[in-house]
């Protein structure tokens, strides 16, 4: 299949895939028509017709649906009957009715998380934060992207759901979509990284109501940054 392989994929953190199991090939375009949308190349509202997409990874149409139906689950794209999918709007009340999903689901799991949290563990989420810090500053997008995603689900995965997992990788790939949208990655700050570090901390100090406020200080402020964003640019509600 053609297409670049140059960023992460919302699959690199299923359990199905983290043992090195061989991806199929409505993975692989799922993951590239992922990058895609991620990185504007698809931007809202972008018609994915089957036939050209085919043509486009040089497969057959089978994986391609396939593939879309994948991303049609994570909330990525709209099903267009007999034709294919386009990809989903961006919205203000899409953006925040995402982050009220984020919000319960996030805060349960990183509580349960830092009752049982590990030195290990945080070793592992300080490693991948510090990457994350690391290619933000040469400017590496897609590299930072991947290990911003790391650093959150080895939190996540401390506490032992994989049911938890599942619900939460939607709302976490649909946000995505407006973290890097309208120059979103600029929108990293400072706070942000006190934020992950206030994460991070409270996980390792095994205290579960301190890391559930620190997640919600987290989410409602990516939240506030994205929101003010999409105002500037004269998104509409």
């Amino acid at each position: 299949m053609n297409g670049s392989n140059g960023g992460p994929t919302m699959f690199q953190l299923s359990p199905e895939n983290s043992q090195g199991v061989q991806r199929t090939l409505a993975e692989q375009v799922a993951s590239e028509l992922h990058r895609l949308i991620l990185r504007g190349v698809l931007p809202a509202g972008s018609h994915l017709r089957i036939q050209e997409l085919a043509e486009r990874f040089d497969t057959s149409s089978m994986p391609v649906r396939e593939a879309l139906r994948k991303l049609a689950a994570l909330g990525l794209v709209d099903l267009v009957p007999h034709r294919g999918a386009r990809v989903r709007e961006l919205s203000v009340d899409d953006l925040e009715d995402t982050y009220r999903a984020r919000l319960a689901l996030e805060t349960l799991v990183v509580a349960e998380a830092a009752a049982t949290f590990t030195e290990e563990q945080a070793a592992m989420a300080q490693e991948a934060l510090a990457r994350h810090e690391t290619h933000l500053a040469r400017g590496e997008n897609d590299e930072a992207r991947r290990a911003h995603t790391e650093f959150h689900f080895l939190l996540y995965q401390a506490a032992g759901s994989k049911w938890l997992l599942r619900a939460i990788e939607p709302g976490w790939q649909n946000s995505e979509r407006y973290r890097f949208s309208h120059q979103h990655e600029d929108a990293y700050s400072d706070r942000s990284h006190e934020e992950h570090v206030e994460l991070l901390n409270a996980c390792r100090a095994r205290d579960p109501r301190r890391a559930e406020e620190a997640m919600r200080v987290h989410l409602e402020g990516a939240m506030s940054r994205m929101r003010a964003a999409m105002t500037e640019s004269g998104a509409e509600r």
